[in-house]
């Protein structure tokens, strides 16, 4: 099916498409910006039908129509913080008079509002769903608050507390025996010396008779222990059996709520397919609130009016929350809006804005890996940032290092990367060309012999010259990816590092990571018990408002050392510091 813009079905709402005027582009202006390059940033994605990739860019005008907006925001009273967006189409004759039209859309709800005049709607299928999500958001809240009461039963404390004065009696007791048996090895010692025959034994048995009754008493404590803290282990046990059933209630009401929503979404492209997002993924993985964000919303409607998408600007207005930080740009996020976005573009047929006269299918121009080190049983390439170390989950993340080396292999030939960094972190990355390589270079990271050096600049002074960084991480699963330091469940994670050099506000540091944890780096910099000073470029664990948009992460994994897997001798790899 083709791209059916001028065929339109439906009538365009006056009300739903707005004039370049309206977020004060003066006349004239807007061909002007229209003129300008392609945009700062792509949202992307392939057609999970042809593998088409298809692009829209975040274009100078979209930018200048979205700070538009956020001046009309902030003449309201204080919004709640949440991404907004503003797609820029090809208007057909009718609501406005000009070429290019504005759509706009908040993401989520307005206010408890899923409909607000002057703005997309939300996707079909949601009135469907909104009672069933209502009443499974109030379940899953009372779960939780079910939860935190179990967490914080006075059991707990009182037992942590006993069980802390039953050590210290523990460890008196201990120091008591101690004692003694130092003492009776002297006295063997002195009776083996003065005493023979029969009156040494009956000395030697009075000791060994003491011995026994030291051990009695360390049983009758350890019984006493046991009876004190038997009831308060029950209890907890209870407790956390329970904690464990309601966690399972409440994955199985979210899991239910999220096939639910997704088979009652249904999304419209630019070939006129509609399909629901259960149909989108078939085997599940998108989260609760997919096709709630704004680049959906926007590119549903204008598909289904028939508008020609021109440009996407999508920014935060607000509080801040986390990461998110009002007046900046962002793109697709990753877990609800990049999988869809293959589909939702599906057909378009070229990027007008910018003056580009090539083909949306054609995306922007790959640049070679360089190759740091090869030989017949390894690779070693200097990674930039931005791109991932291996394929992501969904068809329009394709693009990686291990991706890319693939297309210069023969057919089948074996390649798997031995570790992993980040899709911004850029520098060194070794992988196996054979399974045996693949086998000896892992056990070597899993047994922390290989030595690793990065260099990363951060957001602050940082006044201790060296030192090391010993803060346990863990993933909260309700917010991946981000990892946060937690004392009870957090795994080891230690890091040293020694600053380089401070100049402009910033500290440069090497890091030398002593484990190999998520985000590990990123965090022991950021973390108020770290270096409390996020890494450059961080949007996740850090943000500076002298930070550009679009900065990359300043982090950069400048040498690996490790035993070749064949030879047998040490390795050195670097890759030069881009920062």
């Amino acid at each position: 099916m083709g791209v059916f813009w001028g065929e339109i079905t439906l009538a365009v709402p006056d009300s739903l498409l707005h004039s370049l005027e309206a977020f004060g582009i003066e006349p004239g202006m807007g061909a002007a910006l229209a003129l300008e390059d392609g945009g700062d940033y792509d949202y992307q994605g392939h057609c999970p039908r042809t593998g088409q990739l298809y692009t829209l860019p975040r274009a100078a005008l979209a930018k200048a129509v979205a700070q538009g907006l956020m001046a009309q925001l902030s003449q309201t009273t204080q919004p709640e913080g949440k991404m907004y967006g503003v797609l820029l189409v090809q208007a057909p004759v009718g609501p406005i008079a000009g070429p290019i039209g504005v759509l706009k859309a908040f993401s989520g709800l307005w206010r408890g509002q899923e409909r607000v005049p002057g703005w997309v709607p939300p996707m079909p299928g949601r009135e469907r769903v909104a009672r069933q999500e209502a009443q499974t958001l109030d379940q899953l809240a009372a779960l939780k608050d079910q939860l935190v009461t179990l967490q914080q039963r006075p059991e707990r404390q009182t037992c942590a507390r006993w069980q802390a004065d039953w050590a210290k009696e523990r460890q008196a007791l201990n120091q008591r025996h101690r004692d003694r048996k130092q003492g009776r090895d002297r006295q063997r010692q002195t009776l083996a010396s003065t005493l023979t025959g029969a009156a040494l034994t009956s000395a030697l048995a009075t000791l060994e008779q003491e011995s026994r009754g030291d051990k009695a008493e360390l049983r009758q404590f350890k019984q006493r222990q046991h009876q004190a803290l038997a009831p308060l282990v029950a209890a907890i046990q209870a407790a956390d059996a329970e904690a464990v059933a309601l966690k399972r209630q409440r994955r199985d009401l979210s899991r239910q709520l999220q096939a639910d929503m997704q088979a009652a979404y249904t999304l419209t492209n630019f070939e006129g397919a509609a399909l629901s997002l259960q149909a989108l993924a078939p085997q599940g993985g998108l989260p609760t609130g997919t096709g709630d964000c704004c680049a959906p919303k926007l590119l549903h409607t204008a598909a289904q009016y028939g508008l020609k998408p021109l440009a996407l600007a999508e920014f935060w207005w607000g509080p801040a929350q986390g990461d998110r930080h009002p007046g900046t740009f962002y793109g697709a996020c990753v877990e609800r809006c990049q999988p869809i976005l293959g589909f939702l573009l599906s057909g378009l047929s070229a990027r007008v804005l910018g003056g580009a006269g090539g083909g949306m299918g054609v995306g922007r121009e790959e640049t070679a890996l360089p190759i740091l080190y090869q030989d017949d049983w390894i690779v070693v390439v200097d990674k930039p940032a931005g791109l991932l170390s291996v394929p992501g989950r969904y068809g329009d993340r394709q693009d990686s290092v291990l991706s890319r080396l693939r297309q210069g292999l023969p057919a089948g030939r074996f390649i798997q990367p031995v570790h992993r960094l980040d899709q911004d972190t850029s520098g060194v990355l070794v992988l196996a060309l054979d399974a045996e390589s693949h086998r000896c270079l892992g056990q070597q990271f899993e047994q922390r012999r290989v030595q690793k050096r990065y260099t990363a600049i951060l957001q602050g002074q940082v006044n201790q010259p060296s030192g090391r960084i010993d803060l346990p991480l863990w993933g909260d699963p309700a917010q991946r990816p981000y990892q946060c330091v937690h004392w009870q469940y957090g795994k080891p994670s230690q890091t040293r590092f020694e600053v380089l050099s401070q100049a402009d506000g910033g500290t440069r540091v090497a890091f030398y990571p002593l484990t190999g944890r998520t985000h590990q780096l990123r965090v022991h910099a950021a973390h108020p018990q770290g270096l409390n000073a996020p890494i450059r470029g961080d949007r996740l664990y850090g943000y500076s408002p002298n930070s550009e948009p679009g900065q990359r992460l300043h982090l950069h994994a400048q040498r690996l050392q490790f035993i070749h897997p064949h030879s047998g001798g040490s390795l050195t790899l670097e890759a030069a510091v881009p920062f």
